[in-house]
């Protein structure tokens, strides 16, 4: 990535990391769109960043990613990265079928989805292109307590991997970037929580990794700790770490 000449969107960019990322962008001199479901956040956002568009998108409706793709191409036609952002994070205490349903359908498949719409485009692209998609340390240690949304971004982790193998030979990179806890307001009580890691201090270790490049996935320190752990072999101690010894 480029992050002073890209064309940037960034779904899920009007609250929490993708604000952030995309304030942070935008004031490097990137070219940002953000889209979510919700209209105002994303008028603020671009209102307090002059020069920043935004669209809206609900990336659990088909037809609308389809939509949403072609009016975005055709608006921006220098767009070269999508950073698939849009996520949401829900408690289940017991099997929860609209709970999973819901959040299989934007974590994983409004991915999958939106990437799908957009390759032709960047395929075309004379100058590099950029996939990025948001997964968790939860993609590599599940929490028990959000077992779908942990599911759905270890099925981001290994769908990463295999498409930025199919790609090999274009001029598109796929990036993992996956986030710690951090201090926002993706469940409640997150960004109160002292063991979150500041959203601004997420952010700037961020950028500094895309910026340096080279690297499949993005990976702050603080994440270590749960994307290292089957490597170091302590996998069972960071489970119960997590939660808990029953």
């Amino acid at each position: 990535m480029d992050t002073r000449n890209d064309t940037i969107l960034i779904t899920g960019g009007g609250t929490g990391i993708g604000k952030a990322m995309a304030e942070a962008l935008h004031a490097r001199g990137a070219k940002v769109i953000i889209a979510g479901r919700r209209r105002e956040p994303l008028e603020a956002v671009a209102a307090a960043n002059p020069g920043m568009a935004f669209e809206t998108l609900d990336v659990a409706d088909p037809a609308a990613i389809e939509a949403f793709a072609a009016r975005v191409v055709e608006t921006h036609p220098d767009l070269n990265v999508v950073i698939n952002n849009a996520g949401i994070m829900v408690a289940e205490d017991k099997i929860d079928l609209a709970i999973a349903e819901q959040t299989i359908a934007i974590n994983l498949l409004g991915p999958i989805r939106l990437t799908a719409a957009l390759l032709p485009h960047l395929k075309r692209k004379a100058a590099a292109a950029t996939v990025v998609t948001v997964s968790s340390g939860l993609a590599f240690v599940p929490l028990t307590t959000t077992p779908t949304y942990s599911a759905t971004k270890a099925a981001i982790h290994s769908w990463s991997q295999s498409l930025r193998h199919q790609l090999r030979d274009t001029s598109i990179e796929v990036i993992e970037w996956a986030p710690p806890a951090v201090a926002t307001d993706l469940v409640p009580g997150h960004a109160e929580n002292p063991n979150s890691m500041p959203l601004a201090d997420f952010t700037a270790e961020s950028l500094a990794l895309f910026e340096a490049g080279g690297a499949d996935e993005i990976l702050v320190e603080r994440v270590k700790f749960l994307s290292g752990a089957e490597a170091r072999g302590d996998y069972d101690a960071v489970f119960r770490t997590l939660n808990g010894a029953h």
